[in-house]
Parts: C-alpha cells; structure tokens; sequence
C-alpha cells in the first residue's frame, strides 16, 4: 500500500528538530533509519501529518570509547556497530549482537536510537542495554534526562519517552571483569528474536560474583530476570545451578502468543536461549 500523505523535513540541528517535533504535536513522527515506521505507514497503521527525519544529524552521531564507559550516538547504525574494530576489542557482545539483526539492509540503514525508541518486544537491542546496564540519554523542551534502561521499557511497544523527547544516545558501563553473550532463536520471515536472551557475568578473581540476564521476545516488553541474578553469584557452569537459573528466570513471567509460537513453545525457547547463552558466558575469551 501507499501511505497516507506527509510533510518530509530534515532538520539541521537537534534544537531545529525538537523544535520541529512540538510544532507538529501529535501528528508529527521522528524517523531515523525508517525500518520500524515505513512499514506500518505503508500499512496505514501509522498515518503522522509529519516525518522529521534526524539520521544526519550530528549530536546524534559517533561512537566512543572510554576508559570507563562506552558512548554510542542514538544515530549509530547496526552496521557500524556490527564493524567497529575497537567496539569489537572493548565489548564483544555489542557487535555480535548487530551482526544477528535481520538482513544487511536493515543493519546499513537502521539504528539503535530507532530500535529503542520503539520499543518492538522482539527487537535485540533491548536486551543487550538492560543487560548491559545501559542509560538511554534523551532530550526534549524541558532538557534532557538520563533513563535507566531498566526503567526505559514500559510496555508492548511503550518506553518512558515523551513525545516530544528524542533519544540522543546511551551510556554503557566498561568492564574488563566480564564476559557477555547473546542467543536468540531467529524468526524465518522477519529475523526478529521469537525469544532473545542477553547474559553478562561479572568475575572477581576469577569467580563468578554476579551478573544480570536480560530477555526480549517472551514477553510485552523485555525485562530483567531478577530473581535469577540474585543466583549467579558462583555460577561455574553447574547443570543443576544453570537449570535453577532457568527456572527463576521465567517464573511469573507472562509470554507471548501468536501464530508463530504460543505460549509454552515460547517459553521454552526462552529456556532454551537461557541454558545456551549461559555456557556462552562462561566460556574462556
């Protein structure tokens, strides 16, 4: 289908399109890489009176790497990351993770401001900043607000940002003292995570002393598994301590259905995720 018809802008700067984005209220809808928006206008599920489009703009650009945190701009591209040598060096699991994100044609155009921002319960990166311990910088009118990932996911395709706030980067801690790993179970069509599950470890001297395990897919939103990471501590691989794990994990927690895979089905991928991401983990680097 066509979409509906639209005003296209493409404003210079980060104050041009906030301001942008308040003229146009509720009608008016940021895109960045588009992959998640053009669809559902296509669609006529989305129909916004205005497309302010930020891919080029420069606050949102770049990716930095520091002694004690990692900086990636909400503009940042799934390619970029995917191929970024020194991202590679300092934390592996950010680039094996763009590397499982559909088809390179999406990796090449969409990014992770985007993927964020909306939200899709199945998308990757959700995971990896809430197992990451990642800030989402935004701004808006009232200026900015750093947003813990852990309080950013909200609901099926809902966050903690306003609409009239743009996701500008985020923030991830650096740490040496640990070892990341990702599994998710690839729908055929779309690629997106049917389960995903994002497990980061953190050692001292050479113990496992805890960690935090992060699913996207399973559920409304992705969400921390919190009741599993208050058992990681000593965590060496044991099979009875990975099935407790498994089974903490996805206690209580409400699964998706659809045509795909219902309930049960679901959460067993999720265990299933869980168990193999967890050997990845622990895993010599």
């Amino acid at each position: 289908m066509i979409p509906s018809a639209f005003e296209y802008i493409r404003p210079g700067s980060l104050s041009e399109a906030l301001a942008q984005l308040a003229q146009g209220g509720d009608g008016a809808k940021l895109m960045s890489g588009g992959h998640s928006l053009l669809p559902m206008m296509k669609l006529r599920l989305a129909a916004p009176g205005t497309l302010i489009d930020i891919a080029e703009l420069p606050e949102l650009q770049g990716i930095m790497i520091g002694t004690n945190e990692i900086v990636i701009g909400a503009a940042t591209t799934h390619a970029q990351l995917e191929h970024h040598a020194e991202l590679a060096e300092a934390m592996p699991l950010l680039p094996s993770i763009a590397g499982l994100i559909a088809d390179p044609t999406v990796r090449n155009r969409g990014t992770i401001g985007g993927s964020l921002a909306h939200a899709d319960p199945s998308a990757d990166w959700p995971a990896a900043m809430l197992a990451l311990d990642a800030t989402v910088e935004v701004i808006g009118p009232k200026g900015q607000r750093s947003i813990p990932a852990a309080s950013f996911f909200k609901g099926l395709f809902e966050t903690d940002l306003r609409l009239d706030e743009i996701v500008v980067r985020v923030r991830i801690p650096a740490g040496s003292n640990q070892r990341g790993a990702y599994r998710k179970f690839r729908h055929p069509a779309s690629g997106y995570a049917v389960v995903g599950v994002a497990v980061v470890l953190a050692y001292e001297a050479n113990r496992c002393s805890g960690g935090r395990i992060a699913v996207t897919g399973h559920s409304a939103h992705a969400f921390r598994a919190k009741a599993a990471e208050a058992a990681l501590a000593g965590y060496a691989g044991q099979p009875d301590q990975t099935e407790r794990l498994i089974d903490l994990a996805f206690t209580g927690a409400s699964p998706l259905e659809d045509r795909f895979a219902d309930a049960d089905y679901r959460t067993q991928l999720g265990r299933t995720m869980l168990r193999r991401a967890l050997v990845d983990a622990i895993s010599p680097v």
